[in-house]
């Protein structure tokens, strides 16, 4: 009796065992991460890290030719010397994304330059070649003759999985000092009111960024890039732990871009919005402030053709929430054209999806640019007729309202030099709409020396008479 009474004993205390393992199994699982328990986990290093990765890190130094006023001070003693001429150098840093010496920057630090030379962490050097330069994301790419050497690469990261909190290691060579390296965490992602491009989506980290920094890597604890490091918020010009990368999957874009195409064009949605305030979210039943109410909607534009309209509520761009447009404008910005993106929206307080195939905003561009000349006002202005895709090449309001012919640039010493200023917008001459190039042209007549124009300059209308 006894002999069996022990038996029951022990499966029962078995049983109980069981029971407390799997009691406490989810405890277990929760705990992956966990404060180190000796001088052995304490002296974990990020070492093979680096040494795997900072070998695809490069310096990036440009140089341009600047000339250097002369007061009129200097002009008098010197017998009036002539303006100095000097090269200016920079440098900043870039990741090497293609084994055969695909490189990617930023654009400021390559901006205006006239040469490129690139050296490897091996210090190795070679001429560069700038293959695209993007003011609007920020990037560039450049492209080394290795003579068919492998370069080592960093893969890109999904930063679709990128979390707050996720370590990462910034790579590059701030102040020249050579390449450095410093550690973080992401402390934000999908920053958009940065003021730094108006295709933010940056991804922010408190990993020491400096200048010349610029153009070089954030990586996660895979090797793999995350981001290309752009910009620090700093008062004094040093690091305050905010520094602010692009997200490795605009990278990508940008470069395959560059390499495939040649040049970067930007998808359209077609639409305007505005981010949803407290008021405007209690009003369409929502419990928090979400997503872009869209504004306007471009006719026939790719939103118009998949049945958008005004006073729709978009909350997500392929499954990722939005808040505002830029961006809505960036996660469409990462797609080429002629994809499909999905759009998830509340219209009447109904979810609903909308698939919308990208397509480049119509119109004229900058390669249509026309110089005009002759014995008129508009000599030596460089015009083109305003259109969505030029307003999205030069960072203005597509959605503007009025035709007019946009001012490019104006030539040094010409008539049009006194007149007008790049960015100006000629809506009518003499009581003419000017909505094409070939009507203003019609309007430069030999005879004719008097002319009445409006123009908008810097969102003002402005109305005046030149006589020549």
């Amino acid at each position: 009796m006894t002999k069996h009474i022990s038996k029951l004993l022990a499966v029962a205390g078995l049983a109980v065992l069981a029971l407390l393992i799997v009691a406490l199994l989810p405890l277990f699982a929760e705990a992956e991460e966990i404060v180190p328990q000796s001088r052995t986990e304490m002296e974990l290093s990020f070492a093979p890290l680096v040494k795997q990765t900072s070998p695809s890190v490069v310096n990036v130094y440009t140089q341009k030719r600047v000339t250097s006023r002369v007061s009129p001070m200097e002009q008098f003693f010197s017998g009036g010397v002539a303006p100095r001429e000097r090269v200016q150098n920079s440098l900043g840093s870039g990741v090497i994304v293609g084994a055969d010496g695909v490189i990617v920057t930023n654009n400021h630090v390559v901006e205006g330059a006239e040469s490129f030379r690139v050296v490897l962490s091996d210090r190795r050097e070679y001429p560069a070649e700038l293959v695209l330069a993007d003011e609007r994301t920020d990037l560039a790419v450049l492209k080394i003759d290795t003579n068919g050497a492998k370069l080592p690469t960093l893969p890109y990261a999904d930063t679709r999985a990128s979390q707050v909190g996720d370590l990462v290691l910034a790579i590059g060579n701030p102040f020249g000092i050579g390449q450095t390296v410093t550690s973080g965490i992401l402390s934000a992602t999908a920053r958009t009111d940065v003021g730094i491009s108006d295709y933010a989506f940056f991804l922010q980290t408190d990993a020491a960024v400096n200048p010349g920094n610029s153009g070089g890597a954030l990586i996660n604890t895979k090797g793999e890039l995350v981001g290309v490091n752009t910009a620090i918020f700093s008062r004094s010009g040093g690091s305050n732990g905010i520094g602010f990368a692009i997200p490795a999957e605009m990278v990508k874009r940008v470069v395959n871009a560059a390499i495939n195409e040649g040049s970067f064009v930007r998808p359209w949605l077609g639409l305007a919005g505005q981010a949803v305030s407290y008021d405007m979210a209690k009003a369409q039943g929502l419990d928090r402030p979400i997503g872009v109410m869209v504004t306007e909607v471009y006719d026939d534009g790719p939103a118009d053709r998949a049945g958008l309209r005004r006073g729709d509520l978009v909350t997500d761009i392929d499954g990722r929430e939005v808040f505002d447009e830029k961006g809505l404008k960036f996660l469409a910005a990462i797609k080429s054209p002629g994809e499909t993106t999905e759009l998830t929206l509340l219209r009447g307080g109904k979810q609903m999806t909308k698939k919308v195939k990208l397509a480049p905003p119509p119109g004229a561009t900058e390669a249509d640019v026309v110089l005009l000349d002759g014995q008129n006002v508009f000599s030596g202005a460089r015009v083109v007729e305003l259109s969505p895709r030029l307003a999205e090449e030069n960072g203005l309001d597509p959605f503007q309202k009025g035709s007019g012919i946009y001012v490019h640039s104006v030539l040094r010493r010409s008539v049009a030099r006194g007149y007008f200023r790049p960015g100006d917008i000629i809506r009518s001459v003499n009581g003419v709409q000017t909505k094409s190039v070939k009507d203003l042209k019609a309007l430069l007549k030999p005879d004719t020396h008097t002319w009445n124009i409006e123009l908008e300059r810097n969102g003002h209308m402005i109305q005046g008479t030149v006589t020549l």
